[in-house]
Order: structure tokens, then C-alpha cells, then sequence
């Protein structure tokens, strides 16, 4: 799996003119399902980002995590993650089919309400606008592949 998570001071997704899915402070989560990914590989993801620290305390430092600053989670699928860049027109062979990636996708957001977080959403396999006030920015990429 991949996930490349924002910082954000706001997000929203939006589908045919409608919000679907928004959040104010936390994380845009774009994940990305890969061909052989497993149910262990979305609990671990969601493990780390739920408690990744990169909000700040009252020194400036990046110390804090999503729960203390009572953030929230927007996840959007994002096939396009796994994508073969080898070439001008990119392949996305490495991407899971969607009886596949639908599953660990809603695990992965399950785990994270089970720790406690709101979590919104896009829909899979939809045309989406995602929208984000990004803050600091501070962006972070994950990838369980390498660990």
C-alpha cells in the first residue's frame, strides 16, 4: 500500500458538484492499493499514520499526533500511487483490482475509526475534486513495500 498524507487545516472531496466527504484539522490521506497487499499491511498503515507526530507542541516542535490535536482523517482512494512511471504514459499494473482494493481500503479507514477517528471519504472509483488548505506544508509518504 501506499499513502501520501497531508497536514492539512482543512480537505474536502467532492463528487458531480456534491461534498461528499471534509474534515477541518488533520489528514488527507490519498491511498493507493497495490496487487498483493494484505489485511495486516492496512492495520499496520493505519497504525502508523493514526499515530504519526507531526503537529506542533507548544515549542514549535513536530511532537504531536492526529489524537491529541483532535484531528480527523479524509481518505480518497488513488489507484494513480501505483503507478509505472517508466515511461511517458504511465502503467497501472501494480495497482490491485477492485475486489481487492475495495476491502483493504474500507479496513484501512475502519482501523482508523476503531482508534478512535472521524473518518470521511471519497467514493472508489469515482471522478473526485479534492480540495485541501495544506499546512506548512507538511506532506509524508508511506509505502509498506519498504517497510
Amino acid at each position: 500500500m501506499r499513502a501520501v498524507v497531508t497536514r492539512v487545516s482543512s480537505a474536502s472531496v467532492v463528487i458531480d458538484g456534491e461534498t461528499v466527504g471534509e474534515i477541518a484539522r488533520g489528514f488527507l490521506v490519498l491511498l493507493g492499493v497495490a496487487a498483493g497487499d494484505t489485511e495486516a499491511e492496512a492495520d499496520k498503515l493505519s497504525e502508523k499514520i493514526c499515530n504519526l507526530r507531526v503537529f506542533e507542541d507548544e515549542n514549535g516542535k513536530m511532537n504531536r499526533d492526529l489524537s491529541s490535536v483532535g484531528g480527523s482523517l479524509l481518505v480518497v482512494s488513488q489507484f494513480t500511487l501505483l503507478a509505472d512511471t517508466s515511461s511517458r504514459r504511465p502503467g497501472f499494473t501494480a495497482a490491485a483490482r477492485p475486489e481487492t482494493a475495495v476491502p483493504l481500503y474500507e479496513r484501512f479507514m475502519e482501523r482508523c475509526r476503531a482508534r478512535g477517528f472521524a473518518v470521511a471519504h471519497g467514493r472508489f472509483g469515482a471522478d473526485m475534486q479534492v480540495h485541501s488548505v495544506n499546512d506548512g506544508p507538511v506532506t509524508i509518504l508511506f509505502d509498506t513495500a519498504k517497510g
